[in-house]
């Protein structure tokens, strides 16, 4: 082969490279535009994710009309007995009641069914087991948002908190004796239990005697030793429609809740954390 056969075959080497070169450089382009993109969808949906998570824990919505809320969207945040809402806080009620319809007023509603997603909400140094709700996940691509929040359980049907200061018709001081009463007429037995819960740490360690403003009981003192306590048998109207119970406990401070439930409600959750404040990991996880 000559000289020009050797320069021509040399010319056909370099341009073969400088395409090679060229359509890889093109592809990596390509790819890093495709990427950049992907990162612009993914830092936008993260940014939904967690204002959609800090609306939920804020805002009380309306359990009964979610749509016509004024922030447009659903709300979990708890509504205290002034009628306050409190801040970082997930109702487990609403949490149930938007279960009902996740899809619509979730996927649809919050996240224009782009995507699919779960919530969680898990009870800190409590027995309560987790509750999760929504879709069951089905990508090992998740994004996932967590807040502490406070959340309540059964608290509406606690009627007094031990750990308050109440009233006593034994002139007990408040420093060394826990005492609350509640006022009840004969038809709320027909519709409602009526208990005295203790935390467990309780049992044992403190004692308990019941009376009311007309048969005032003289200390009859009784051991705690169940967390749970039916009154609707140790309540005695004495001829009247109505009657105040007294509940006298022999130390401050106590963890015990006097609550009023349903007739049909779930024995299994007449525990003590359940009627209490208590402090949540709430977690809500999206997919594509």
């Amino acid at each position: 082969m000559d000289n020009k056969g050797n320069i021509s075959l040399e010319i056909a080497i370099i341009l073969i490279i400088l395409i090679l070169i060229t359509g890889i450089a093109l592809s990596l382009s390509e790819t890093g535009n495709q990427k950049a993109v992907r990162n612009m969808v993914n830092e936008h949906d993260e940014l939904l994710v967690e204002s959609v998570v800090d609306n939920l824990i804020n805002n009380p919505g309306n359990t009964h009309d979610w749509e016509g809320y004024e922030k447009g969207m659903a709300g979990l945040a708890i509504v205290n007995g002034e009628g306050e809402v409190i801040p970082n806080s997930v109702s487990y009620e609403k949490l149930i009641e938007l279960n009902s319809d996740y899809e619509k007023y979730v996927n649809r509603y919050l996240f224009q069914s782009k995507m699919k997603s779960s919530m969680e909400l898990i009870p800190q140094e409590s027995i309560i087991s987790s509750v999760k709700i929504g879709n069951k996940e089905t990508s090992d691509n998740i994004y996932s948002v967590n807040r502490i929040v406070k959340c309540d359980f059964y608290k509406k049907y606690v009627i007094k908190d031990f750990l308050n200061d109440g009233k006593c018709n034994h002139n007990h001081k408040q420093n060394k004796y826990d005492c609350n009463y509640f006022k009840i007429f004969k038809g709320n037995l027909r519709a409602s239990n009526y208990y005295l819960l203790f935390d467990e740490s309780e049992k044992y360690n403190a004692k308990y005697f019941i009376d009311n403003t007309k048969d005032r009981d003289y200390e009859s003192w009784k051991n705690v030793i169940s967390d749970e306590v039916y009154l609707n048998d140790r309540i005695d109207f004495d001829s009247e429609s109505s009657a105040i119970i007294f509940v006298h406990i022999d130390k401050p401070k106590t963890k015990a809740v006097l609550v009023s439930v349903p007739k049909d409600f779930d024995k299994g959750k007449l525990k003590y954390d359940y009627f209490r404040t208590n402090e949540c990991e709430f977690i809500l996880k999206v997919w594509y």
